[in-house]
């Protein structure tokens, strides 16, 4: 086959790609709309799991909504003994765009272990919370980290951490529990704005305050022995952490792109539209 004949291929498909991309920017594919999984108001539609603890106790009111804010609070503990907990969405996601706009504050409760200090997480392509163990500390997830600064050298946020999964990287599969993102350090108790572009078992994307800041493929679980590959994960559940340092939420919403995914074009073109606009947390 020559060169020539590659060539025009390509030609007529990048055209195509112009084509199909233009007719979608100008309908409404490519404006969908946010919605809001935290309705600012109360918990409805979220579910706790502690560990220890049965599914649904939200062990000593530590999930609450004050002022518009999901809170994570430790008033009334005593010491924290490893007793993680999990703040899950009522429904499973898998191509879409998800942002929660967050901040940490007050003082860590006595007990935490010292890497949870100003540490959260969004958990996404997670496990249901009824199949956690009662005394499981972490759902079977990946988990976009959020971390606060210490005030004192770099700590960046929207890492990633592998419960029970892993994933793949330059074509090289990583099994590293956590690994750094490229943000910045956001010290003091300002607000953040976290973003995930998830399509399903193929690429995901990190943002902190608009900016990109980890790209990676092919989430999926840990291999069975003697493998090097798990299981792709395409979908799973989505919560919050309350991993003994308080926390604040404002905002926890989506754009579910789940009708766009057997059409790539479409798909391109509107994510190409949704992050070409900057979404930073106002202070």
């Amino acid at each position: 086959m020559s060169k020539y004949y590659n060539l025009r291929n390509f030609i007529l498909l990048a055209l195509t790609f112009v084509v199909t991309a233009g007719f979608v920017i100008n309908n409404n594919y490519a404006d969908p709309k946010w919605e809001q999984l935290f309705n600012g108001k109360d918990m409805k539609g979220w579910t706790p799991k502690f560990r220890y603890h049965d599914l649904g106790e939200n062990f000593n009111n530590t999930f609450r909504v004050e002022n518009g804010i999901l809170e994570v609070r430790y008033d009334k503990w005593d010491k924290f003994d490893e007793t993680y907990g999990h703040l899950f969405y009522k429904k499973p996601y898998s191509h879409y765009l998800i942002a929660a706009e967050y901040r940490f504050v007050g003082d860590q409760v006595k007990g935490g272990p010292g890497w949870a200090f100003r540490n959260n997480g969004i958990m996404f392509h997670g496990q249901t919370p009824e199949s956690m163990t009662k005394d499981q500390d972490f759902p079977n997830s990946m988990e976009a980290q959020l971390l606060g600064g210490t005030g004192k050298g770099n700590r960046t946020t929207v890492n990633l951490c592998t419960p029970g999964t892993q994933f793949e990287r330059d074509g090289k599969i990583i099994t590293n529990h956590c690994t750094d993102s490229k943000s910045q350090t956001y010290n003091g108790d300002q607000w953040v704005r976290a973003e995930l572009l998830v399509l399903g078992d193929s690429v995901v994307v990190h943002y902190a305050n608009g900016e990109e800041v980890m790209r990676y493929n092919k989430p999926q679980t840990d291999p069975a022995k003697g493998q090097k590959e798990g299981t792709l994960l395409k979908s799973g559940t989505i919560s919050i952490q309350a991993e003994s340092h308080p926390t604040d939420f404002r905002k926890i919403e989506i754009i579910d792109l789940e009708k766009y995914a057997m059409n790539p074009a479409k798909l391109k073109a509107v994510i190409e539209k949704l992050m070409s606009q900057k979404r930073v947390a106002v202070q």
